[in-house]
């Protein structure tokens, strides 16, 4: 599936280094502003023991996991609405992205610049979100600017429109994302049409140093603090130390390291997950001789939208799916044994396919 979550964050924040860690591509990495210009763009494996498992159990000749993308957009500035920096170039990146993945420094480091003299991830946080809501602004203004004439004539549709807008630019201008505005279905799908930036979900990661992994700093506290009421998902990551992890090939030695930090795995592996789920993603399983395989799906798909998934043809000629779940299947270590137990459920087009179900589609064309 073509969703893509961009990481962003002011220049020198770690960004770039993070990109590295995660898609192992290597990304011009300086210690200066505008390092990264084009966004590079990795496709990332998503971590997921219960594919381990399966494998364990089925012994395929191969096995596929799932991916998601990730996009590494240019350092913004202040005035990056205005054009300032590579801010036309940022805001047009991140425009194209489904979800953020917005870099906070909170380590102190003398060696590596920042970009307004101090470390303090609050001004930074607040910097990137003027920017992106005075863009929106823009956006909102523009659209309602071609409804206003209609709408003073009385059209019902271009009066819902209007009314609709302004309520998102007073909820702006009050210096709140438009994500944060309680409004009805009809109203956000009109301004979802819109592409707005501060309507995308976002994750903050608190890029920290090694001392910090374990009991916060006051910058990560901080960071807490500000976003306790709100619904983004706050996590801890040591780039400096992920990049050590990205350098070690061999598994074994990879948890040799990881052990002597005290750390159960690289905390890219616990990002990637945050960011599937950012996206509303999910994941079902096709278990076979020939290939165990991961797919991944929009959280609440019917079985024939995720039969599509694998081909449309599947989706077109859907008949029925074989269903079990990913619990049951450990438990009793086969598809043959959950028949047996009366655990394999045979389910039609109404179906919302859950995380971990492992699926047999049946279908004619």
């Amino acid at each position: 599936m073509a969703l893509k979550c961009g990481i962003v964050g002011l220049p020198n924040v770690g960004k770039s280094t993070l990109f590295n860690c995660l898609s192992k591509a290597k990304a011009q990495s300086a210690n200066f502003p505008f390092c990264t210009i084009e966004p590079n763009i990795g496709t990332i494996t998503v971590p997921d023991s219960r594919l381990e498992i399966l494998e364990d159990l089925v012994k395929p000749e191969k096995v596929i996991p799932t991916t998601v993308e990730i996009v590494d957009i240019a350092g913004l500035v202040k005035g990056a609405s205005k054009g300032e920096g590579l801010g036309n170039k940022f805001l047009a990146n991140i425009r194209e992205t489904n979800a953020i993945i917005h870099v906070l420094r909170c380590f102190e480091n003398d060696n590596i610049i920042h970009v307004d003299g101090s470390v303090n991830p609050i001004r930074d946080k607040e910097i990137i979100d003027y920017e992106l809501q005075l863009k929106d602004l823009e956006t909102l203004e523009s659209f309602k600017d071609k409804h206003i004439r209609t709408a003073k004539s009385g059209d019902k549709q271009a009066l819902f429109v209007v009314e609709t807008v302004e309520k998102f630019i007073n909820h702006i201008q009050s210096g709140k994302s438009a994500r944060s505005l309680d409004s009805k279905v009809e109203e956000f799908e009109l301004i979802k049409s819109l592409n707005l930036l501060t309507i995308k979900p976002v994750l903050y990661v608190c890029n920290v140093d090694e001392s910090s992994l374990k009991n916060p700093n006051k910058y990560v506290q901080s960071v807490l603090d500000l976003l306790e009421n709100d619904d983004s998902e706050v996590i801890m990551i040591a780039t400096s130390i992920e990049s050590e992890i990205a350098e070690l090939d061999d598994y074994d030695e990879q948890k040799i390291f990881l052990d002597e930090l005290g750390l159960k795995e690289p905390g890219v592996h616990n990002l990637i997950r945050s960011t599937y789920k950012l996206l509303n993603l999910e994941t079902y399983f096709t278990a076979g001789k020939k290939e165990v395989r991961a797919w991944t799906i929009t959280r609440g798909m019917t079985a024939p939208q995720a039969a599509g998934v694998i081909h449309s043809d599947f989706e077109k000629g859907f008949i029925k799916a074989e269903v079990m779940s990913i619990d049951d299947y450990i438990k009793y270590g086969s598809e043959q044994s959950c028949k047996e137990h009366g655990k394999l459920y045979i389910q039609g087009k109404e179906y919302l396919v859950k995380d971990g179900d492992i699926m047999h589609f049946r279908f004619n064309i």
